[in-house]
């Protein structure tokens, strides 16, 4: 079975995706259209590329420019895990609790009509957490919230997983520790919560209409809504790195699909009720109306930052923190560790021991060579060239993708000649000779 079989399922031979779109378009967001199509065109060199060429054996390597979309599972999955990784190195370095906010499942649907709740729903889960800490402990925890769209069995179930540490600061900069929460007593306020954001968020028009949903819930759930927050076990970074990359999961991990014959998509789930391992089947216009409903509105963030760990604030309380721990001898945060983001080779070097920009053929380094991109109106264009012969091999790729010779001056064209040498010439019939990987 092929690595990426997402991608077979929307738009191999048999144009899955083409005929979702034409039976639902007067449905979709076109926020949908948008990610799929970016999705479909990841990796295309003909949305842009950089060249590398052996220093030593002048083998060639066109790397592509990748989509960076939200649906993309080439993508996200390369920023989850860099994303869970600087994020272990910059919260506080003290124990944090995994605490999810669920809700009854006659609600859901009204998430999925109004998606404008989605929002004010992670914003009134983290209140509850925030204001118990404040009331019972008089301090400020940080928060970490992702907004989850997704069941186990990709249906739509919106919930609230949160990063919470397990203490907070006071206002002089102290930091207090804790490790108790009161499941129960959230319970019912979160039901408490999660109703009243419905009504006063909806026009009396809409609440009429999901009225007998909300007295269902209500009365369905005695002892409230549910929520955990289970005991992390190890070291601190073994937590933050689990449930950072949790958090941050895709509706859909590439794995859990173990079948696609052209009509049907078998996938597997834990069922949460009894927790045993089960598959499901679907047809591929059924699984695909699954997955897209998961992708995010326009500019909606589905990871925010709350309290010491707020982006307004975040530094302040760094240094507060800082001095601090000065004085207790407890190392809770480095304020001047710099973190930078790891380039796609050191990425690929870490997970899998080899650095990709060393050649397999000789052993020798490749170097930057130049680098193609679409211009305004998506044609694309020589953006860096270093030196003739790469300008040239350029030029000639560009026509091979396109159709379209790149345009040249006359005085262009007699520079280029008398500039490219003999040994330039046979370097150029090398590199067109060796295979692009």
């Amino acid at each position: 079975m092929e690595q990426n079989i997402l991608r077979r399922i929307f738009f191999d031979e048999n144009n899955h995706w083409d005929q979702f779109v034409q039976n639902h378009e007067k449905n979709l967001r076109p926020i949908v259209l948008k990610e799929v199509e970016k999705f479909k065109n990841c990796g295309n060199p003909k949305n842009g590329f950089k060249l590398f060429v052996c220093e030593g054996c002048h083998d060639v390597k066109r790397i592509p420019y990748r989509c960076k979309g939200r649906f993309c599972t080439t993508c996200s999955s390369g920023e989850t895990e860099e994303w869970s990784r600087l994020l272990q190195e910059e919260v506080f370095q003290v124990n944090h609790r995994h605490v999810i906010f669920t809700m009854d499942e006659g609600l859901r649907e009204i998430f999925l009509m109004y998606r404008k709740l989605l929002k004010p729903l992670m914003d009134e889960a983290v209140e509850v957490i925030q204001d118990w800490f404040k009331k019972k402990f008089k301090v400020t925890p940080g928060v970490i919230a992702g907004l989850h769209t997704f069941g186990s069995r990709v249906n739509f179930n919106p919930h609230v997983h949160m990063l919470v540490t397990m203490g907070g600061m006071k206002k002089n900069g102290e930091w207090k520790k804790y490790d108790y929460i009161p499941f129960d007593m959230l319970r019912k306020q979160w039901q408490t919560v999660v109703l009243k954001l419905i009504r006063r968020h909806l026009s009396p028009q809409q609440i009429k209409q999901v009225q007998p949903r909300l007295q269902k819930a209500y009365s369905a759930n005695g002892e409230g809504f549910y929520v955990y927050a289970p005991k992390q076990k190890g070291n601190v970074k073994e937590q933050l790195k689990y449930i950072a990359r949790y958090i941050r999961r895709p509706a859909i991990a590439l794995g859990r699909i173990e079948a696609y014959d052209g009509e049907y998509v078998t996938f597997r789930y834990r069922d949460k009720k009894d927790g045993e391992e089960k598959r499901e089947t679907l047809s591929v216009e059924a699984f695909i109306g699954r997955v897209v409903r998961h992708i995010p509105d326009e500019n909606f963030k589905t990871i925010r930052y709350y309290g010491v760990y707020s982006r307004r604030i975040k530094t302040k309380c760094q240094e507060l923190v800082s001095v601090f721990q000065q004085t207790v001898h407890r190392n809770l945060v480095k304020i001047k560790r710099v973190l930078r983001k790891r380039t796609w080779s050191q990425r690929i070097k870490d997970q899998t021991g080899k650095d990709p920009m060393v050649c397999s053929k000789c052993g020798c380094y490749y170097e930057y060579k130049g680098e193609v991109c679409p211009d305004d109106d998506g044609q694309l264009k020589i953006k860096v060239a270093l030196g003739q012969t790469a300008k040239a091999y350029l030029e000639e790729v560009i026509h091979d993708l396109t159709g379209i010779q790149e345009p040249q001056t006359r005085q262009e064209k007699e520079e280029k000649e008398s500039n490219i040498t003999k040994d330039e010439q046979e370097t150029n019939r090398q590199l067109c000779l060796f295979d692009v990987s």
